[in-house]
């Protein structure tokens, strides 16, 4: 087989995993589940993954991978550290808007589900809080805000932006669209961002 269809069909095993644990779960899925979604057989997604949870892990880090090309993608296009720091949560709820499924895997199927798990989700958030702390160091160091323990306000940025994509995964509200102008602006008031600031981004957004 060459690359590509080895890369086609992990992906197609990857697809159909998703939608099996978005609707079983994870205790509930089935390997067997999994091959009849993908149109493969069992010794092909034994090939790939050699466990109902190495498959798991891989969605979780296809997920993270998504999410951080997106993020960087959008802070490439801006320049100063606030419109940074807004790209970023503005890329960040529209992924999560785009893959529902995998954001319910990512955030809520993982937890609990034992030591592999809680390392993976702990890895990953790590690397999130330092991406959030990034963007505002650089805007401290522009002068947008006021010196502040960006770690920590990384933390609770991390903190605030899984609780409202938790809720809106669970309940179907607030969808993303809703949520990112109240979050937008709470963030950025909790940073010290003047409110004429905070007014001038979002009418330059809109417009």
């Amino acid at each position: 087989m060459s690359q590509p269809e080895e890369a086609s069909t992990r992906q197609r095993i990857l697809d159909a995993a998703v939608e099996v644990f978005a609707e079983k779960g994870y205790h509930d899925a089935r390997v067997d589940e999994i091959v009849e979604a993908s149109g493969t057989s069992k010794g092909a997604v034994y090939f790939y993954f050699p466990s109902k949870q190495q498959i798991f892990l891989a969605l979780i880090d296809a997920f993270a991978g998504k999410l951080e090309q997106g993020l960087l993608e959008a802070v490439m296009r801006e320049q100063d550290g606030i419109r940074r720091v807004n790209a970023a949560l503005e890329s960040c709820l529209a992924i999560f808007g785009e893959t529902r499924h995998l954001a319910k895997i990512f955030l809520i199927q993982a937890v609990g589900l034992g030591e592999a798990f809680e390392e993976k989700q702990l890895e990953i958030h790590g690397r999130f809080v330092k991406a959030i702390q990034l963007y505002l160091d650089q805007a401290a160091m522009d002068g947008d805000i006021p010196p502040l323990d960006t770690e920590v306000t990384a933390m609770v940025w991390m903190g605030a932006i899984n609780e409202v994509i938790i809720r809106w995964v669970l309940t179907g509200e607030p969808g993303p669209e809703r949520a990112l102008p109240g979050l937008r602006t709470a963030l950025l008031r909790s940073i010290g961002v003047a409110e004429d600031r905070i007014d001038s981004l979002e009418m330059s957004l809109e417009g």
